[in-house]
């Protein structure tokens, strides 16, 4: 498994972050709290991409899943050594050792700081948890959901998945319903891996439930670092929110 140079490139987004940094049994986490009434035992884990929570971008997606009045969480699973998203629409990422980063933060790396997470929710009397993963953090989603430690399941553009195995893996072992947020350019997740997805999970052969929704003209990333400026890129950003949000 492997990532690519698609995964630290996009676009960073304004705006002010309305969260707060918490540490939950003993990680560090951003969290998004609805400010009305809402379902105080169940959280949405949100599951970065390689920039973790630190990202402008995620804080702001999570504080919009906030206003939609779900309790959000996105663990530092890289203990502050995310991806500098200062790369971004910089030529400098072309140097960037991917490769070394990623050995330092494997899933089986990242996987054991989740967990911790989700025992300290616990403790706080959580006992539903769903999850939202980009990119890096759909195979941690895909993980979550193999153990059946998740009730909904949301993927967007994942990366480090295998073809045919996880799709067959979800459709034996898990319960969680999947969504997955899909495009036309994706290395990570190319067209072929997508229909392989629906060849085994759609047609009412998973029975919890299965969607993939697709954003034509898309690219890998677009639900978190689209172009704002790129009419196609803003919609598919904002349809694959609001499908996560419809799944949930």
């Amino acid at each position: 498994m492997s990532l690519c140079e698609d995964c630290i490139k996009g676009i960073r987004h304004e705006g002010t972050p309305e969260g707060k940094w918490e540490t939950i049994n003993g990680v560090e986490c951003y969290v998004g709290t609805p400010a009305g009434e809402y379902q105080n035992d169940e959280v949405l884990l949100y599951l970065c991409d390689v920039f973790g929570p630190q990202f402008p971008n995620a804080q702001l997606l999570i504080d919009d899943f906030a206003r939609n009045g779900i309790k959000t969480v996105a663990p530092d699973t890289f203990e502050k050594d995310g991806v500098p998203f200062e790369f971004l629409g910089s030529e400098k990422r072309r140097a960037f050792d991917l490769t070394s980063w990623f050995n330092r933060h494997t899933p089986t790396i990242s996987r054991p700081l989740v967990d911790k997470v989700i025992a300290g929710l616990k403790g706080q009397g959580a006992t539903t948890f769903a999850a939202t993963g980009y990119c890096y953090g759909g195979i941690l989603v895909f993980n979550l959901a193999l153990e059946n430690m998740i009730a909904v399941s949301i993927a967007s553009h994942p990366s480090l998945l295998r073809a045919p195995e996880d799709f067959e893996n979800y459709l034996s072992t898990s319960h969680a319903p999947l969504l997955l947020n899909t495009c036309t350019n994706d290395e990570q997740f190319p067209e072929p891996m997508q229909l392989q997805a629906d060849a085994i999970l759609g047609g009412d052969k998973f029975t919890p439930g299965y969607k993939r929704e697709y954003f034509d003209g898309c690219t890998h990333g677009f639900a978190v670092r689209a172009d704002l400026d790129d009419p196609t890129m803003k919609a598919g950003k904002e349809g694959a929110f609001k499908a996560a949000v419809a799944w949930l």
